[in-house]
């Protein structure tokens, strides 16, 4: 192909974009340095992006499981390892000092290189998942480290098929959830190395070694005699460039995130790196799904590659599937950007019916394995994971959950236990949460009034006030009305307010009401305060949340 005509199909493509960009995109191109865009209906433009409609499988889905796993879990000292390490002082930094020794001789390129994730068994995992009720699974693709955890010829040192493992992990991981069913999506967290990996610059200030530079502007030339002779490690560490504005403040990459506020500006060859990889990994592994660890999309709006890599991923999926398929989870969006994909919460909920579908992300532990967690019992229980399921989709909303991996690919008896009774529950109670929509109301009941509001990206989990027997949310289906009470009352009878005789929310009389997993109807009346419903001795296992189903 010549330049001329690629120029031509680049301008189909996305019309949006200036000539000069064109251009660097054709000489990359032919240059064999550039992934080009999938030509469709959508541009690289939030405007063109609005037009976006999320696919029935992920509305009706409501459930996903997460391997948000990576170098960083073989240490076993919870999330942010890799940046942690760096910051003198801190917990983590006093854990590597023990575990590996300075981080000017031991950085976390050769964290990396301890990791063989010898045990990694991804068939039972997912086949584990699946009985657990998921009905998507995703894995970590790359984190804030820079590694990527697939074969990829831009980031070809530094993956997960070279170092470390020596395995194609997001390989595994996808053909595991096509055989068992399930859709399969990919996290995508590096574009955020450029900034977040600044303290690997960075040199004790007291002690034996101060002045002594870590190991993050190491360069090729540096590894001679050693284990990664002929490896750059900026490459990995991308800290060839001048520190952001109060890099010294370790909390100051929380008000940089959405690339202001004093950051160093990303380079223009960083960037399309990073596209470049990004492509490559929705070309080669076709998930379903691509959760982005950023505000709105991948460095916006210093750079346009994140709106390229979102019209790729839906045009391409409209190519190959004759619809869009495709689902693309953002962070902190406006009103506009939440029409262009999945508005996703970190670690909390909506405190009302969205009118988009959303998602909540959270974890039983740390993002990263926490050994410390296990040992001192600290996973959120089954039933706290319930409450949130029940609570988000009555919100129209789905659930991804978490569940932290050992640097070795296993997940420990703890956790197992935890993902077994989520199984128990939704082979019980799955008809009210699956393929469901809101009802007219999400709910009722005292925790509604001590909701806690969303900060930044979410973290509103835990805040409010614990679910019991008098709380109850709703989801609809067809005509059918299921309300997830949460916790079994001591009288054996639920009140429901929303369901009265008269009441606004209801168009017709109620002919029944059955619990599932029992068998028979329940006996029931619609009184003026509140439909009353006796439970009798069909009290559940698991009664810290049962379903009646409301016909």
């Amino acid at each position: 192909m010549d330049r001329r005509t690629l120029l031509k199909q680049l301008a189909l493509a996305a019309p949006a974009i200036t000539l000069s960009k064109y251009t660097h995109a054709a000489d990359s191109f032919l240059n064999g340095t550039y992934e080009p865009m999938a030509p469709g209906p959508f541009r690289p433009t939030w405007e063109s992006l609005s037009a976006y409609q999320t696919p029935e499988w992920f509305r009706n889905a409501k459930f996903g499981l997460w391997a948000h796993w990576g170098p960083q879990c073989q240490a076993e000292a919870g999330d942010w390892y890799a940046r942690g390490m760096y910051q003198e002082g801190s917990g983590k930094y006093k854990y590597q000092l023990e575990k590996y020794g300075h981080p000017s001789k031991f950085g976390f390129k050769d964290v990396i290189h301890s990791w063989k994730a010898e045990q990694w068994d991804p068939e039972s995992l997912v086949a584990l998942y699946k009985k657990a009720g998921a009905r998507y699974f995703v894995a970590l693709a790359n984190h804030h480290d820079n590694f990527d955890l697939y074969k990829s010829r831009y980031q070809k040192n530094w993956n997960s098929t070279r170092i470390g493992p020596k395995k194609d992990l997001i390989a595994g991981w996808e053909k595991a959830a096509r055989r068992h069913g399930l859709r399969f999506g990919v996290s995508v967290h590096a574009s955020h190395a450029w900034s977040w990996f600044e303290p690997a610059q960075r040199a004790d200030k007291s002690g034996p070694m101060a002045g002594i530079p870590y190991d993050g502007r190491l360069t090729k030339a540096d590894g001679k005699g050693l284990w990664w002779e002929g490896l750059d490690p900026q490459e990995l560490y991308a800290q060839n460039h001048p520190l952001s504005e109060n890099s010294f403040n370790d909390n100051m990459i929380h008000r940089q995130w959405n690339w202001g506020n004093g950051v160093a500006v990303p380079s223009k060859e960083y960037c399309e790196k990073f596209y470049n990889r990004t492509i490559e990994l929705i070309n080669a592994y076709d998930p379903d799904l691509v959760y982005f660890d950023d505000t709105a999309l991948p460095l916006w709006p210093v750079s346009d590659a994140g709106l390229r890599i979102a019209a790729h991923m839906y045009n391409r999926s409209i190519k190959k599937k004759g619809r869009l398929e495709a689902v693309i989870n953002g962070k902190i969006l406006d009103a506009q950007q939440r029409k262009c994909m999945v508005w996703d919460i970190e670690r909390g909920q909506s405190n009302e019916i969205e009118p988009l579908p959303w998602q909540t992300d959270t974890c039983i532990g740390n993002w990263h394995y926490e050994r410390s967690l296990y040992e001192q019992k600290r996973y959120k229980s089954a039933r706290t994971i319930i409450h949130t399921l029940a609570d988000v989709v009555s919100k129209n909303g789905n659930l991804l959950l978490s569940v932290p991996v050992r640097g070795n690919g296993t997940i420990d008896e703890l956790e197992r236990a935890v993902v077994e009774e989520i199984g128990e529950w939704m082979a019980l109670n799955g008809e009210g949460i699956y393929d469901t929509r809101p009802w007219k109301v999400f709910g009722e009941g005292p925790a509604m009034e001590a909701a806690a509001p969303l900060s930044a990206q979410g973290f509103n989990e835990g805040k409010g006030k614990p679910f019991t027997a008098g709380d109850i949310r709703f989801t609809a289906k067809d005509h059918t009305i299921y309300a997830i009470v949460m916790g079994w009352p001591e009288d054996g009878k639920v009140r429901i307010k929303s369901l009265k005789r008269g009441s606004a929310h209801l168009n017709g009389s109620l002919s029944k009401v059955e619990l599932l997993g029992a068998t028979g109807g329940l006996a029931f009346q619609q009184r003026e305060e509140a439909l009353l419903v006796e439970l009798g001795g069909n009290k559940p296992k698991l009664d810290y949340a049962f379903t009646l189903k409301i016909s």
